[in-house]
């Protein structure tokens, strides 16, 4: 067995509210002891390379200048540049910011992506800002951040709170200060700019594929199947629609308004027009009954998509959940101790560094365009997202059941697994 390492950024929590970095450490010693890695790759792997905390001065519309913090975490660049989005959202902490980098780095190197992890965020509510301050925000953010990322050192993408609106403000900033177009700098930008086809629907799409080939290895198909979704944004609305289109019958979703539930199945088409007419807010809407996020977690369902946001399935409701399957569309919604509940109650949880890779995919294959100034349509990205997902799939659950293991802790050892190969390969400088 291998010791616990002494890792940065250690809280003093109980295992039952581990800090985000720490439940991802402890999946990574998982991985190692499966592979019987060796303990100096592990000491590598689980530290970040490089941790850059910049100091965001912005003037207010009202003409008062507000002090920001804003983070990029790059964790490991053994297989290529760091790629990761970019958080603006209140509860962003370094912790969390490392804890996702780590992932970015097993996602990528799981879906046999040539990248490494990074993530990068600042602690604000986007709400609480007007347009034009989130873009003196986003612009100084990124100038902060100059010598850190590039086409081929670190490209942002977007994440919860920002957009293609930000991804623009974002490259053009870059390429002002460089003196020339630099499209390969993010992904998740808009069309006009290099932005990819199918990048806005790529991360939901990933969710209902892996949703599809877990059902088919139980002899199951889409049609009819009971869904729910924390989390009504890009990546569970997308998840909605396509899972709709799709036959399956979406019970309920939510967002911070709160969620929504309907026995019989959402219109999820009439459910999109009313969240744009209502503010992008789902509270209210005339055709379902009121449910809390709490609530909506412990319904009845044969697919749980928890969408939103990290720790939403601990050890006090994990015993509640009544899906057979747990799709994690967000990262880490599931935390260490509900993992080993679900696990001892037989419900199958895809773990999020398979799930949700779909984003990370299009955003390689929009990289990979903006490089050759070649674009492709949507029907060709899908395709070779698709690819790539259900490839990665089922090298999961064959690893999972030749090393008699639970689906993280095989997608662990093929994501961590690569990466050690790719370190020892490469070996130590100097």
């Amino acid at each position: 067995m291998i010791a616990p390492l002494p890792l940065p950024l250690r809280s003093s929590q109980s295992p039952a509210h581990i800090c985000p970095y720490d439940q991802t450490c402890s999946y990574l010693t998982q991985a190692a002891e499966e592979l019987q890695m060796d303990r100096g790759l592990l000491a590598i792997l689980s530290h970040p390379r490089k941790v850059v905390t910049v100091t965001i001065p912005v003037k207010l519309d009202n003409g008062e200048i507000e002090v920001l913090t804003g983070h990029r975490v790059q964790h490991c660049d053994v297989l290529g540049p760091y790629k990761g989005g970019t958080r603006y959202h209140p509860s962003v902490t370094l912790q969390e910011v490392s804890a996702l980098a780590m992932l970015m780095t097993w996602k990528c190197a799981l879906l046999g992506i040539p990248y490494g992890g990074a993530k990068g965020g600042i602690a604000i509510d986007p709400n609480q800002y007007s347009a034009n301050e989130l873009e003196r925000i986003t612009r100084r953010y990124t100038s902060e951040l100059i010598k850190d990322i590039g086409p081929s050192v670190d490209i942002p993408a977007p994440d919860i709170g920002t957009s293609a609106r930000e991804m623009a403000w974002m490259m053009d900033t870059y390429s002002m200060n460089v003196g020339h177009a630099v499209p390969g700098v993010v992904t998740g930008k808009p069309i006009s700019i290099g932005g990819s086809k199918g990048r806005e629907m790529a991360t939901g799409r990933g969710v209902a594929i892996a949703i599809r080939e877990a059902l088919a290895l139980q002899g199951k198909t889409l049609e009819g199947v009971r869904v729910v979704i924390q989390g009504f944004g890009n990546v569970g609305g997308a998840a909605a629609v396509l899972l709709h289109e799709a036959g399956a019958k979406v019970l309920a979703v939510s967002d911070v308004s709160g969620g929504i539930y309907a026995e019989k199945g959402l219109d999820i088409p009439a459910l999109k027009v009313y969240w744009a007419q209502n503010g992008r807010k789902l509270a209210g809407y005339p055709e379902a009954e009121a449910v809390s996020n709490a609530e909506l977690l412990t319904l009845p369902c044969d697919v749980l998509i928890p969408a939103a946001l990290e720790d939403q399935i601990t050890e006090e409701n994990a015993h509640q959940v009544q899906a057979q399957i747990v799709a994690e569309a967000a990262n880490g919604p599931v935390t260490l101790a509900a993992d080993l509940i679900l696990s001892d109650r037989g419900i199958t949880v895809l773990p999020d560094i398979l799930t949700n890779a779909g984003g990370v995919v299009v955003s390689y294959l929009e990289w990979v365009q903006g490089l050759s100034y070649v674009f492709w349509d949507e029907e060709r990205v899908n395709k070779e997202m698709e690819g790539l997902m259900v490839h990665a799939f089922h090298r999961v659950t064959e690893q999972a059941k030749m090393r008699q293991v639970s689906l993280r802790v095989a997608a662990y050892t093929l994501g961590v697994g690569r990466v050690a190969q790719a370190l020892s390969d490469r070996g130590l400088y100097p």
